[in-house]
């Protein structure tokens, strides 16, 4: 069987001569318009962490910060654990992709044995159509775009570029997205997979404002409420991704996200700064 455009992505080596260190190169399937999606960026920090010898656990929440595009190229990925507890382990992550020894990419990691306990879920899925009905959205920027098979419920992009607020009477609902998707070619979810999939929204700007202006991400955490045998549950099915901007203020904004399976369950919750132009 082929391997999955996703999987090469993210494909790791690990270094012979180095403890913690793996190699990996970029890929066109995931480029955006500078570089990689960052989606794949994030997911490459938590692969080295879940190839790690020493992993506890599962992963339960994960910070990346982007200090600098990605070129086309090898790259070294570090992970190292920095603490273990009896049920949590903290581990440090970077990426570099020269000589200089900078890195372009920076993270955290918790990862967790986690137990069973009582639990509820007090964010329910909104009552939304389903995917099957649903056009596909249909990009032409980028190449990461074509790697997801995404069906908006609301919030698509804008089709008028004339600096109106999107919201109408109720602007406080103006940067809110609702759509459905998967990967293109359809493949299991996984905590990779799914880490991505938090990523997989165009800037809350541009749908706040309908102004195509230079923006990216600096930070983005993930939260991970789901173990590998929820995700496993999900097949390679439709998910409900939902995003929405809170505060656009001298230059960056902060967005919320929530991703459910189709059955309603809460598989993760992302939250990330945004760096946007005049």
């Amino acid at each position: 069987m082929a391997t999955h455009p996703f999987d090469r992505a993210i494909g790791l080596t690990a270094a012979a001569e180095q403890p913690n260190t793996w190699h990996g190169h970029s890929s066109p399937d995931y480029w955006n318009m500078v570089g990689p999606f960052g989606g794949t960026t994030a997911a490459t920090a938590l692969q080295a962490v879940l190839q790690h010898p020493a992993l506890l656990g599962e992963p339960i929440a994960l910070t990346v910060n982007y200090a600098a595009a990605m070129g086309e190229g090898p790259f070294t990925v570090v992970a190292e654990p920095v603490r273990t507890n009896r049920s949590t382990q903290h581990w440090r992550i970077s990426l570099m992709q020269d000589t200089s020894g900078e890195a372009i990419m920076t993270a955290t990691a918790v990862t967790a044995a986690r137990r069973e306990t009582w639990g509820v879920n007090d964010m329910p899925m909104p009552a939304v159509s389903p995917p099957d009905g649903l056009p596909r959205l249909q990009f032409s920027t980028s190449a990461w775009t074509q790697r997801y098979d995404m069906r908006a419920v609301r919030g698509m992009i804008p089709r008028d570029w004339n600096g109106a607020c999107q919201g109408g009477d109720r602007p406080e609902e103006a940067s809110l997205t609702q759509l459905w998707v998967r990967d293109d070619p359809p493949r299991p979810l996984d905590f990779c997979a799914l880490t991505a999939m938090s990523d997989a929204f165009y800037p809350r700007v541009w749908l706040r404002r309908a102004v195509r202006v230079p923006a990216g991400t600096v930070s983005i955490t993930t939260y991970f409420h789901a173990s590998s045998q929820q995700l496993a549950a999900c097949g390679d099915g439709y998910l409900l991704a939902q995003a929405r901007g809170q505060v656009f203020n001298n230059g960056f904004f902060d967005q919320t996200a929530q991703i459910c399976s189709a059955a309603g369950t809460l598989l993760a919750t992302s939250s990330q700064m945004v760096y946007y132009k005049e």
